[in-house]
This record gives C-alpha cells, structure tokens and sequence, in this order.
C-alpha cells in the first residue's frame, strides 16, 4: 500500500487532483460527547451562561467543515453543497454512568475529491464546542469514536463501516 500525500522521496504533498472526473460525493461522520446527566438537562433546558450550546455547536461543526482546508495541510478548498450536524442527546444506559450526545455530520460535494475530512472535521468541532461550552459545570466531559461511517462517490465508490 502507498500513501497518496507522500512523494517517491518521502516528502508530504498535495495530491494532483486535476484529471480525475467530477462526481457526486458524501461523506458520514460520527461521534459523541459524554457527560454527566445533569449536564445534559442543563443543556437540553438552555441554562447554561453561554447560550443555546446545540444551536452553537452546529454552527460551529459548520464553519469548520467549510475551513477544513485551513486546518488539515494536505486538503484541498472545496466547495460544499451541503453540511448537516445533527445531535441525538442519550440519557445514561446500558450501565453506563454518563450522558451522550451523539454527533452526526453529512457533507456533499460535486468534485474531484472526496468530503472525509470535511465531516470529520465537522463532528470533531461540534464536540469540543459543546466541551467549550460546558466546561464551567463539567470537567469529565470527554469527545469520542470519532470517526467515519459512510462515503460514496470517486473512483473508490460506497464504503461503509460495518
């Protein structure tokens, strides 16, 4: 297996995207943030000092995918046409003590490359917004499994974690 953003010398570059065709792609991207339970209610009744953390978060998780390539070395500029983060709050279960936000982001494009990081990207942000957020009332947070579940598009076609 070669690593497509390392030259024959060993150096890292940007991969030349410029032949291939342009296709419809998307990318899933998941992940979630545990918390205490009354973190959580604090959230989901907006009494934190900062304001609407879900409605931040997304836009946050947004604004990030949009800047991935101003984040990540290698990436190249996209022009998105769509980004969706979306929030799933989970109270404790299963003998878990904590409370989960589970994080989702689906991002598409038409182009030559592929929108993985873009999603990533965008969980990844939404998460440490919501850390951000909550840190005053919640030191235990924690951001996890993130990671992609579904892309499609390219000359690679449909993968999805299973």
């Amino acid at each position: 297996m070669t690593l497509s953003h390392v030259d024959d010398r060993g150096r890292a570059r940007m991969v030349d995207v410029g032949h291939k065709p342009d296709t419809q792609r998307q990318a899933i991207a998941k992940g979630r943030v545990r918390m205490h339970p009354k973190t959580l209610a604090l959230i989901q009744a907006g009494g934190l000092p900062k304001g609407d953390v879900l409605a931040v978060a997304q836009v946050a998780g947004v604004m990030a995918a949009k800047r991935t390539h101003d984040l990540i070395p290698m990436c190249h500029p996209l022009l998105l046409t769509h980004i969706g983060v979306e929030f799933e709050p989970r109270e404790p279960g299963d003998g878990d003590d904590l409370a989960t936000i589970d994080i989702t982001a689906t991002v598409r494009t038409t182009g030559k490359t592929g929108v993985e990081m873009e999603a990533l990207t965008a969980v990844a942000i939404a998460g440490l917004t919501i850390y951000d957020m909550c840190k005053a009332v919640d030191r235990r947070m924690q951001l996890d499994a993130v990671r992609l579940v579904q892309k499609s598009g390219g000359k690679s076609g449909e993968w999805e974690r299973t």
